[in-house]
This record gives C-alpha cells, sequence and structure tokens, in this order.
C-alpha cells in the first residue's frame, strides 16, 4: 500500500514538472513572439520615420520638388529599407487608363513579358532594360501591376518561380524570385503603385516585408500627391505662358493700325472667345488703286486654328498683288491650303477688292456670311447671298466652278458691313442668340455713323446682351464707308 501511494506521488509529480514546464515553454514562446512583434513595429515605425525625415529634405532643399527626385528618393529608401534587389515606381495617368513608370532602380525585373531579343546583353543591357520598363505602360487593370492598382490591394509574391502569374525571362538575371507590389493610395484613389524585387539575401519576402513596404508607401502617397499637384500647376503654367507667346504672336498678324484714305472710311476689331482665336482680317494694298479686305473664320479654334489662320494671312499676302478677281484669289487659297487642313478643319473668308478711285467693290463669299450693304439713299440694309465654299471641303476644280464675284458701286454715303457668326450667334444666359435680325437693325440704325462709332456700338451691344455667359465663337467685324 505503502509502494503504490509512493508510486502516485512520484508520477504527480512529474505530470505536475511537465504541465510547469509547457506553461513555462508557452510562456517563453509568447515572450519571443511578443518581442519579434515589438521589434517589427519598432522597425516599421523607425523606418517610417526616417523614410519621413529622407523624404523632407527633398521638399526642404527647394522652394519646389521635381516629381522624379522625390520618386527616385522614395524608391531608394524603400528598396534600402526592405533588402530588395530592384524596384520600381508607377504612377497612375488616369486619362490614358494606364500606369507610367517613372522611377527605376536596380535591374529591374519587369513582371509583364518583353522581347529578350531587343536587349542586347552584352552592351549595356541595365540601361536598356531600364528605358524598356520606363517606356513600357501598363493598362489599368491588366497584369498584376494593372491590377493592383484597380484594386487597391497589395500583393506578396513569395515564390516567384512557382507562381503562374510571373513570367519568367531565359536570362538568369532578369529571373523573378520574390516579389512585393503596393499600391500608392491617396484618400481612396490609387495614385500609384511601388514594386519591389528580390531580396538581396536571396531570401523569400514574407508578410512583414509586405507590411513595411505597405507602411512606406501609405507615408510617400503624401508627398507624391502633392507634388503630383504642383507639377500639373507647373505644367499648366508653362502652358499659360505659351498662350500669352501664341497671343502676342497672332495680334501682330492682326493689322497693327487701320489704312487711310481720303474718300474711304474703314474700322475693325476682333475679339476673341479664348486667348487666342480662329479668325482674321486683314487689309492688303494690292496696286495703288486697289486694296483688298478680307474677313474669314478657321473652323478650329485654339492654337490650331491661330496657326491656319496665320498660313492663311501669309499665303493672301504673297498672292493678292495684282490679282483684282476676289473668287479667282480665293481659287488660289483653297489650292494652296486645302492640302495642309486637317479633315476636320476649314476656312470661311469674305473676300473684297475696292477700286479707291471709282469705289467699285468687287467681293466672293468662300462659304462666308454675306456683307450687309447700305445705301445712302435707302434705309433698309441688304444682303446680296453669292454661291461659294469654304476653303479645304472640295477639290479645287469643283470650288472654282462654285464660287463667283459680284460688283456694285459704291458712293458717298454708303456703308459695307462684315463680320464672322460670332457675332450673330453671341448666347445669353438664356441660351438665346443675339442674331442677324439684332445686327441689321443696328447696322440701320446708326447708318448715318462713322465706320468706327458703329462698329463701337455694336460690340457694346453684343457684349451686354451675352453678359457673363462665356462665348465659344471668336467676334470680328470689318467695316468700311464711302465719304
Amino acid at each position: 500500500m505503502h509502494g503504490f501511494l509512493l508510486w502516485l506521488a512520484i508520477v504527480s509529480y512529474l505530470v505536475l514538472l511537465v504541465i510547469v514546464s509547457l506553461s513555462l515553454y508557452i510562456s517563453y514562446k509568447r515572450r519571443v513572439k511578443l518581442r519579434t512583434e515589438r521589434d517589427t513595429l519598432l522597425l516599421e515605425k523607425e523606418a517610417a520615420l526616417g523614410f519621413v525625415n529622407n523624404v523632407g529634405q527633398v521638399f526642404a532643399d527647394s522652394d519646389s520638388v521635381e516629381m522624379d527626385v522625390l520618386l527616385e528618393r522614395v524608391l531608394y529608401y524603400a528598396v534600402r529599407t526592405c533588402k530588395a534587389g530592384a524596384g520600381c515606381i508607377h504612377l497612375a495617368n488616369p486619362k490614358a487608363g494606364r500606369l507610367e513608370a517613372r522611377a527605376v532602380s536596380g535591374v529591374f525585373p519587369p513582371p509583364f513579358d518583353i522581347n529578350i531579343e531587343h536587349i542586347d546583353l552584352q552592351n549595356n543591357a541595365t540601361e536598356q532594360l531600364e528605358r524598356l520598363v520606363l517606356n513600357t505602360p501598363i493598362p489599368l487593370g491588366k497584369g498584376l501591376i494593372g491590377e493592383a492598382s484597380v484594386l487597391g490591394n497589395s500583393i506578396l509574391i513569395e515564390d516567384g518561380e512557382m507562381d503562374s502569374r510571373i513570367p519568367q525571362a531565359p536570362v538568369p538575371f532578369l529571373k523573378i524570385k520574390t516579389m512585393l507590389i503596393v499600391p500608392m493610395r491617396f484618400g481612396n484613389r490609387t495614385i500609384g503603385v511601388m514594386t519591389l524585387a528580390n531580396r538581396t539575401d536571396g531570401r523569400r519576402f514574407a508578410l512583414s516585408d509586405l507590411n513595411l513596404a505597405q507602411s512606406l508607401a501609405s507615408e510617400a502617397s503624401v508627398p507624391i500627391h502633392y507634388a503630383g499637384l504642383q507639377e500639373t500647376l507647373e505644367e499648366k503654367r508653362q502652358l499659360d505662358r505659351g498662350m500669352q507667346i501664341a497671343q502676342q504672336i497672332q495680334n501682330s498678324l492682326l493689322p497693327q493700325e487701320l489704312p487711310s484714305f481720303p474718300t474711304v472710311d474703314i474700322a475693325a476689331f476682333n475679339h476673341p472667345a479664348m486667348d487666342i482665336g480662329g479668325d482674321y482680317y486683314d487689309f492688303i494694298r494690292i496696286d495703288n488703286q486697289h486694296i483688298g479686305l478680307a474677313i474669314a473664320d478657321v473652323s478650329g479654334k485654339g492654337i490650331g486654328g491661330a496657326l491656319m489662320m496665320a498660313v492663311c494671312r501669309g499665303v493672301l499676302r504673297v498672292n493678292a498683288e495684282n490679282v483684282y478677281d476676289p473668287a479667282t484669289m480665293l481659287s488660289s487659297l483653297n489650292k494652296t491650303l486645302s492640302t495642309n487642313l486637317a479633315d476636320d478643319m476649314f476656312i470661311s473668308m469674305l473676300y473684297m477688292v475696292l477700286n479707291l478711285d471709282t469705289h467699285l467693290l468687287s467681293y466672293a463669299r468662300a462659304g462666308h456670311e454675306a456683307p450687309i450693304i447700305i445705301r445712302s439713299n435707302d434705309p433698309k440694309a441688304e444682303q446680296i447671298e453669292t454661291a461659294g465654299i469654304a476653303i479645304g471641303l472640295v477639290d479645287n476644280d469643283t470650288f472654282a466652278a462654285t464660287i463667283e464675284t459680284r460688283n456694285i458701286t459704291l458712293h458717298p454715303g454708303d456703308l459695307v458691313v462684315t463680320y464672322t457668326d460670332g457675332i450673330t450667334e453671341a448666347m445669353n444666359s438664356s441660351q438665346e442668340e443675339w442674331g442677324t435680325e439684332n445686327l441689321i437693325e443696328t447696322v440701320e440704325r446708326m447708318a448715318n455713323a462713322t465706320a468706327g462709332d458703329l462698329l463701337e456700338n455694336i460690340h457694346k451691344d453684343v457684349l451686354a446682351f451675352t453678359g457673363n455667359c462665356r462665348q465659344h465663337d471668336d467676334m470680328t467685324m470689318l467695316a468700311l464707308k464711302i465719304k
């Protein structure tokens, strides 16, 4: 009996010893795990603080931040911190529907199919590979990087050689062994993707590496977002400077002063809808007895319309000398310009030739509004339509066969007013057009005024009608009155 009790005591002691040992072991493992987690959190915290300080130097060193410099700094720090062999940052271009590589570090093996034959492995292969990555946009939603940008989820590739989503190049240094793909988000929007490839120590990326990369990507997103805003603002400033230069050039192409003649009063104005426009007017001295007067409207607005207007002006001035028939002159313009016009662009033009001695006015219309004519002995205006097609719409034979010249003799007090459709189609906040009737009524009412006073009054009336409503077409007018 005593022997049994002794044996039971020994067994109980051993069981208790095992339980205590297990408890101590579990406690030890828990402490180790907590210590590891603590060390990992401390590492992430130190990495984040170091990254903020590192990137902050970019902002401190300059009044403005270059996006490429910032991205290179971000990528360098991420590659070093995560012990990656290479990395790349793509920025989203939502308008183009793609991601564009803006920074590359190390020999980055692209996670998309490439034609290795296009890379000379014996001559600057690293530079060629970097150019290939930088020049190959990734469609949003396509491939691992494109998918991460759309879904906003990070991707951990522990073993790239066993992952069917990873293309494997036949060259060892381009093989992807392990990879991290981390979206860079600002608010609810993905602004880019950071990709890290192949650890330098040969190990696989783990979840802790992914967490660290995500932390860095999160920290980087804020400065990258604001640097992007600054980059966009600078692009706009450069565009504005270009527009100002283009506006100055265009203004220099319009007549800087009106010609003065003893028996003819001439006035004109141009009011572009944007900084630069596609309307044009000009006065050309054909010879001592004749003057050419042109008013035109290029269908394209902005820089394209302005450039074509400049070309039109140059061709007209070169060819106008000793040409007295407007239809012939416009046919020559169509022959020269139609081959240079874009498919969606054309030019409407009214060209007039005035004999300064006899006051014979010849005019032809290439799809343009007919001139408004008021005789001194008749208060009612007339608009006589003539055949003609806009420049650039048909071949020269059809154009020449269609267009016609009309001749009228003007007398003292007679008035001729020409305009572009931006005048009659000027619109107010109620979507109402000023209209041809208002224009003609104003011309008839002020028929006894000088050409300059008439156009100034019309300009004021149109602007008063439109108010603050933005216009989408240029306004141009030209008038002549026989003294």
